[in-house]
């Protein structure tokens, strides 16, 4: 039986070079893993640690990650895109060329007969008021028109610098526990979810809450962590090859 895979936070495009080029050939390695055993594969946000989409123009770069995902879609594999917080500024080019499924908000799925519920995290800690508030003003479609008037020359590099403060203050998190992030999975659980799946902390975990299960999908910038759901079992794995 054909599985369905779940990963988030690659965080592809920092400026790390060396560490870019590793993490693009382990991901690739992955992409063609999920294409021999995977039915579905679910991005829990964060792929790219920045995405603006002008109308006609998308950030440089990502060709070999971009052609991996669209042959997924050749193969009749079903693909989510679950925007997460370095990546919302989204149109419809995933979805029209690479024939992802995009989800802007959290999602609930069924597989095969197993509720999921599907949120890439970012705002759900209580602590992180200031991001929500941000959060409405980012996704504002009057701000997102005006900030695509600016040149992509000046806007594209402008939003990764900003980009790369977040992605500072995501680490930060390191120290911090998952309390609320538990919660909100309890929550889910009583509403009849059986899996919560969720990112954004960089954070590996796998709970088990009596027949339910919680899991944050960590990174694939230290932790090369995703989870599989093999029809009847959901498993948080690390990547090694």
């Amino acid at each position: 039986m054909a599985s369905t895979f779940f990963i988030s936070d690659v965080h592809l495009g920092t400026p790390q070079i060396k560490l870019e080029k590793e993490k693009e050939k382990r991901l690739l390695a992955f992409l063609d893993y999920v294409s021999t055993y995977g039915e579905r594969l679910v991005i829990v946000g964060d792929l790219f640690d920045f995405w603006f989409e002008y109308r006609t123009v998308i950030p440089r770069g990502y060709t070999s990650v971009l052609c991996a995902l669209n042959q997924l879609r050749i193969l009749g594999k079903e693909l989510h895109y679950v925007a997460g917080n370095h990546d919302f500024w989204m149109r419809d080019y995933m979805e029209k060329e690479i024939g992802c499924q995009l989800h802007m908000d959290p999602v609930a799925m069924t597989i095969r007969g197993k509720r999921f519920y599907i949120h890439h995290g970012d705002g759900v800690a209580r602590s992180d008021r200031g991001y929500r508030f941000l959060k409405k003003i980012f996704r504002s479609k009057i701000n997102i028109f005006l900030y695509s008037l600016i040149h992509p020359d000046l806007g594209i590099p402008f939003a990764k610098w900003v980009s790369g403060l977040s992605r500072e203050h995501t680490f930060n998190y390191g120290n911090v526990d998952d309390k609320d992030y538990i919660e909100l999975a309890e929550q889910k659980f009583r509403e009849g979810f059986d899996y919560v799946i969720m990112g954004h902390l960089h954070m590996p975990n796998f709970q088990q809450i009596g027949p339910k299960v919680y899991v944050n999908l960590g990174d694939w910038m230290e932790h090369f962590t995703y989870a599989e759901f093999d029809g009847e079992n959901l498993h948080l794995r690390w990547w090694q090859r």
